[in-house]
């Protein structure tokens, strides 16, 4: 993978005026379902039609797919509506039937990456196929594991590759259904810049309406497209109800997202500016999450205080704080002065949030 170039020619050659747009249910559910969703993209800007045929969930009992039937659904969808199509592989007899099928696309989701084994497994099955198959990054945030995913499918000789970022997992309850880590995705594309890169907002949100900030954000940082759930009635839908969008909805966002083209030098200066503020966004959204975390502590601090009628400033801990933060600042390159300025600003915030406890 040393030339990334050669990986992304299924994209120019798409050349498309719009970000890629990969679109359509969570689960294929019913043959109406299937070709309904699909006639209503038909003439929008969605370039493949996506359906889960397999969906193993976390825990059993829920509707986990319908199997091999739902590829005759696809075929349908393309010889119907033109759109090409796409779904997810797990293991080497799903890429059997869905390479039957002709479908077009073929991604590996998340709990496949995270197993050298599988990946392998679904390398040897591809092998030399000149389909395109994305890798979705792994549930755990591995840089590594994503890539070597990535490589096991390049090695088997398959060049029409990209990934899909859809958010880590994490035990912490978050506004998030899967934590961006943008950090992480944005390292992704420093390392390969040539690959392309989906952002999977629903499976990141899994909230439909915060869908559009996330897609926008993606945008902002060069991502290459958007794959976003679509059903005709996501309330009703058997998979993953909340994270899904109406066709009309799905027009929508892509109307209102602004798309930063580089046609000249002064598009791109503007291009490459918007992406580092949108680095900045991003860390920022960082420090105030870690802030607010930081804060309840202090909520816990002055409670227990407050039981041991302990008072809230005790300098020596203060002191001891500074001085460590300050030494951490200036291996970063921060100054002094500005290290002191900013814990001085935090701590009293901290002091405040005990006093209201001691004192309420």
């Amino acid at each position: 993978m040393e030339n990334s170039k050669q990986m992304r020619t299924w994209l120019d050659d798409m050349k498309l005026d719009h970000p890629l747009v990969i679109a359509g249910p969570c689960s294929a559910e019913t043959e109406e379902q299937v070709l309904k969703i699909a006639h209503e993209l038909k003439d929008t800007d969605v370039n493949y039609f996506r359906a889960g045929i397999w969906k193993p969930r976390t825990r059993p009992g829920n509707f986990e797919g319908v199997g091999a039937l739902g590829l005759k659904w696809l075929q349908k969808v393309k010889e119907e509506t033109g759109l090409k199509t796409c779904t997810e592989v797990a293991n080497a007899a799903h890429v059997k039937l869905a390479l039957e099928y002709d479908v077009d696309l073929l991604w590996i989701g998340a709990r496949s990456t995270v197993s050298p084994f599988i990946m392998q497994e679904i390398a040897d099955a591809l092998e030399g196929t000149d389909k395109i198959v994305l890798v979705k990054n792994p549930i755990n945030p591995d840089l590594s594991l994503w890539l070597g995913g990535i490589e096991r499918l390049y090695t088997a000789g398959i060049k029409n590759l990209g990934a899909i970022h859809r958010g880590f997992s994490t035990y912490e309850k978050t506004k998030y259904r899967n934590i961006p880590e943008w950090q992480l995705a944005i390292e992704f594309q420093n390392k390969f810049p040539d690959l392309p890169l989906i952002s999977d907002p629903s499976h990141i949100t899994g909230n439909r309406e915060m869908i559009f900030d996330v897609s926008q954000t993606a945008l902002d940082l060069n991502f290459d497209g958007l794959m976003i759930e679509t059903h005709y009635d996501p309330e009703n839908a058997w998979s993953d109800a909340a994270q899904q969008v109406t066709p009309e909805k799905l027009v929508q966002i892509m109307r209102d997202l602004k798309i930063r083209k580089e046609s000249d030098p002064e598009a791109e200066y503007n291009s490459e500016l918007t992406n580092l503020r949108a680095q900045i966004d991003v860390i920022d959204g960082q420090l105030i999450e870690m802030l607010g975390k930081r804060m309840k502590i202090s909520d816990s601090i002055g409670g227990l205080k407050k039981q041991k009628n302990v008072a809230v400033l005790q300098s020596n801990r203060w002191n001891q704080i500074l001085g460590a933060m300050i030494l951490e600042g200036e291996s970063k390159g921060l100054s002094e002065e500005f290290i002191l300025k900013m814990f001085k600003a935090i701590h009293q915030e901290s002091i405040n949030h005990q006093e209201k406890i001691i004192n309420g």
